[in-house]
C-alpha cells in the first residue's frame, strides 16, 4: 500500500501508553520495539507478499530475507520467526515445500530459529515471516534519528523491481535478472555486523517506498538531504529500462507521494525512476558521522555486494531532498 494511505489510516487507531514500548507504529519505524529488562528489548516485525518469481525455492528465500531485514536496520539479532502462508487449495503442496524450504534456510542463516506459522488457503499464494529480535535498550537504531552533517550510505544497489518487471516481459538479460536475485537473497546481516562498530545515527532498510521515500521518513522534516546523483548505485540494465519507460506501478505511487518534497537540480527520468522504484529485500540506508564514513565504507565494500555514498544531511531547506 501507498505511504500516504498508510500514514492516514494509522494516525486515527485507538493509543495505548506503555512506557515500555519503546518504538510503535507512530513513528513509522521498521519494526516495534519493546523493553523486557534494562539490557534487553525485543524487536517485532513482520512482512509478506504474493509471488514475484516462477521458482518456489528463491521466492521463499527473497519473502524471508526480506522479512529479516527490519530486524537488522534497528541494530537488531535474529532469534525466532514464525511462517506466514496462503497457499491454493488445488495448487501442488511440493510448490509449499519449496517455498517454506528457502524460507527456513534463510531464517537459520540469519541465527534465528523457525518456530512455527500460521497458513491458509487463498486463490493467490503468499508468503512471509513474522520475525523476533533482541537489541540492547539503548543500541536501538531508528529511521528518524538522523543528525545534520551525517553521511548517507546505501548498501545494496537500487533498481531491483524494474529489472524483476523487465524479466517478466523478457526485456533484460539473464545476468541482469541473477545479480537481481543474488541481492533479494542476500541477508542484510553482514551489513548490520560491520555497521554496529560505528556510531551510526539513524538506519533503515529500502523497500516498498524506494530509496527516495525511505530517505524522506529519515528525515522526519526536521533535516534535509543532498543526494548526490551521480553515487547512486543501480544494477546497469534498470537504468536502460527506466529509460525504455519499463518502470513500476509502485514506483508511481511513491513518486506521487514524495516528489513534493524533492528538489531536482539535476533531471535525469531514469535515474530518477530508479529511486523511486520499490526495492524487495533492498539494502540499509545508513545515517552516519562524517569522521566514520570513509572507514564505514571501506568495510562495508570487503562484502561482495558493494556500498555506496549517496548523500549528507544538512540544515531544514524548503525541500527535503535536493537531487544534485
Amino acid at each position: 500500500m501507498g505511504p500516504g494511505a498508510l500514514s492516514d489510516i494509522l494516525s486515527d487507531l485507538p493509543k495505548k501508553e506503555d512506557k515500555n514500548l519503546i518504538v510503535g507504529y507512530e513513528s513509522s519505524d521498521d519494526a516495534a520495539v519493546y523493553k523486557i529488562s534494562d539490557d534487553k528489548a525485543i524487536i517485532q516485525t513482520l512482512d509478506f507478499f504474493t509471488t514475484m518469481i516462477n521458482d518456489p525455492y528463491l521466492y521463499g528465500q527473497i519473502a524471508a530475507t526480506n522479512a529479516l531485514s527490519d530486524v537488522y536496520a534497528m541494530g537488531g539479532e535474529v532469534i525466532s520467526a514464525l511462517n506466514i502462508v496462503a497457499f491454493p487449495e488445488n495448487m501442488d503442496l511440493e510448490i509449499l515445500h519449496q517455498i517454506l524450504k528457502g524460507g527456513a534456510e534463510k531464517v537459520h542463516e540469519a541465527g534465528g530459529v523457525l518456530a512455527g506459522g500460521h497458513s491458509i488457503h487463498d486463490a493467490t499464494p503468499k508468503y512471509g515471516l513474522s520475525v523476533t529480535g533482541i537489541v540492547h535498550p539503548d543500541k536501538i537504531l531508528q529511521n528518524n534519528s538522523c543528525k545534520v552533517g551525517d553521511v548517507l550510505i546505501v548498501t545494496k544497489p537500487l533498481g531491483v523491481s524494474i529489472i524483476n518487471t523487465a524479466h517478466m516481459i523478457k526485456e533484460c538479460s539473464e545476468e541482469a535478472f541473477s545479480q537481481c536475485i543474488k541481492q533479494m537473497t542476500t541477508l542484510n546481516k553482514y551489513a548490520a555486523e560491520i555497521m554496529k562498530n560505528y556510531n551510526v545515527n539513524s538506519c533503515t532498510d529500502i523497500t516498498g517506498f524506494g530509496f527516495l521515500g525511505h530517505l524522506v521518513e529519515m528525515l522526519d522534516n526536521k533535516h534535509s538531504a543532498e543526494v548526490f546523483s551521480k553515487n547512486i548505485p543501480y544494477i546497469e540494465e534498470a537504468y536502460k529500462c527506466a529509460s525504455e519507460f519499463i518502470i513500476t506501478a509502485g514506483g508511481q505511487l511513491n513518486r506521487t507521494h514524495v516528489e513534493p518534497n524533492v528538489k531536482y537540480e539535476v533531471k535525469d527520468f531514469a535515474l530518477e525512476e530508479i529511486m523511486y522504484d520499490p526495492q524487495t529485500s533492498g539494502g540499509l540506508l545508513i545515517s552516519v558521522p562524517e569522521k566514520d564514513a570513509t572507514e564505514l565504507l571501506e568495510k562495508l565494500n570487503t562484502l561482495e555486494i558493494k556500498s555506496a555514498i549517496v548523500g549528507r544531511v544538512i540544515e531544514k531547506q524548503e525541500k527535503s531532498v535536493i537531487i544534485k
